[in-house]
């Protein structure tokens, strides 16, 4: 990745995206999704074909970042981001002004670019980077993160991710009504079905943020006293995944926490939806399975519990792959292997009181762990620990685009 000289994408694109608009009629607030991905995929390609012809220069990117007041969870959150590589090269060249179709000013995204130069600058001049003018911006557009209380760093990646793509939406202007009707598919075998809602969703909401960690769950539910099957689906840009309850030195690992995910579970009258045969509430079985599989899978390990009175934290160790983390199990029938490698964990030590939140992320000299400001190296041996908590996984054995 580190090269002799910048890349300098600006003019090309801009061309581009002139000629498209110009003379093919390419109105940006009225395009059709047809017109929409062949703009965005052709300024794709030209990226693509000169970042082969002069790479991307970029530091080292082992640099800290300071805690301005118990923002570890935004430190570790943003390192593991900074090292999933197609969203840190769309924010360097800041393709988002190329393909960004919304009027509005795109700030926390030019905030957040700005940290991420600063991580990677080639001349490495800063050893630390202060991240306080985009968690300024970030508050402003989440007002429940402000004042200096710990925050939840999965939860403030779920909300990161939402207002990043909220900005940069390649698809701002189609309306959103209230409730949608649900169209009856049952003459529609599983994927075909699975394929009218996902393009659905991209007909709304359209970005980066969805090309790199959406997916698309379907959850099976199974009438007991008809046997109808129905099937719904959801958009998801992360797994959150529960524990298996074990003793104090027990130990589980990923596959089973997958596995207690997926398994087929009981519903009474009183928890169940309405079947669509029966018109009535049943007693039923329900199963989540993974229908389209992300480039960037992010695994949410469960570890906080609350009940009517407190928090509480499990400090199970759970094992898990750096390569070849195979979700095929957990797919379509068939689908085959499905093999992700590991690149990021989100680590959280302590208590639900008194907890601190660090990173470990791999680059092209190994892996490196982040705690604020520090950034050391670190061999593989010592990744495996009861602290980890959020897990950056990469497709590995495709090369297909992530949308269809």
């Amino acid at each position: 990745m580190p090269g002799s000289s910048s890349v300098n994408v600006e003019g090309s694109c801009e061309a581009l995206c002139r000629t498209l608009v110009s003379q093919k009629g390419l109105q940006r607030e009225t395009a059709d999704i047809s017109q929409s991905v062949l703009y965005t995929s052709l300024m794709g390609l030209l990226l693509v074909t000169d970042n082969e012809t002069e790479p991307l220069a970029v530091g080292s990117g082992r640099v800290g970042l300071r805690n301005i007041g118990n923002t570890c969870f935004l430190n570790a959150v943003v390192q593991c981001l900074s090292h999933t590589r197609v969203l840190r090269n769309y924010c360097l060249l800041k393709s988002h002004k190329h393909e960004k179709f919304s009027k509005e000013e795109a700030k926390l995204m030019e905030a957040f670019s700005q940290v991420l130069s600063g991580l990677w600058d080639v001349r490495e001049g800063d050893t630390v980077v202060n991240p306080r003018q985009f968690y300024s911006v970030f508050k402003e557009a989440v007002p429940y993160f402000s004042g200096y209380s710990q925050q939840d760093a999965q939860e403030f990646l779920r909300f990161l991710l939402d207002k990043l793509h909220t900005e940069i939406n390649r698809r701002p202007y189609v309306k959103r009504t209230g409730k949608e009707s649900e169209q009856k598919c049952v003459r529609f075998r599983i994927s075909e079905e699975a394929n009218v809602m996902w393009k659905k969703h991209l007909e709304r909401d359209d970005s980066i943020i969805v090309d790199i960690f959406s997916g698309q769950l379907r959850s099976s539910l199974h009438c007991s006293v008809c046997s109808h099957y129905s099937n719904t689906f959801d958009v998801f840009c992360d797994l959150s995944l529960p524990i298996p309850k074990r003793s104090c030195r027990g130990e589980v690992s990923l596959q089973e926490c997958l596995d207690l995910f997926s398994q087929e579970e009981k519903l009474d009258k009183e928890n169940s939806p309405m079947c669509e045969r029966c018109n009535r509430r049943t007693e039923c079985t329900k199963r989540l399975s993974i229908q389209r599989f992300p480039q960037v899978i992010v695994i949410h390990l469960n570890r906080f519990t609350t009940s009517r009175w407190s928090i509480s934290k499990s400090t199970v160790y759970v094992s898990f792959p750096f390569k070849n983390l195979d979700l095929g199990p957990y797919g379509p029938v068939d689908c085959g292997p499905v093999l992700y490698d590991l690149y990021a964990i989100c680590n959280h030590a302590g208590t639900v009181n008194m907890g601190h939140y660090t990173a470990c992320c791999l680059d092209e000299n190994g892996w490196c762990f982040y705690n604020d400001s520090s950034a050391t190296p670190l061999t593989e041996s010592q990744l495996q620990t009861n602290q980890a908590y959020v897990l950056f996984y990469q497709r590995s054995n495709s090369t297909a685009t992530v949308r269809k």
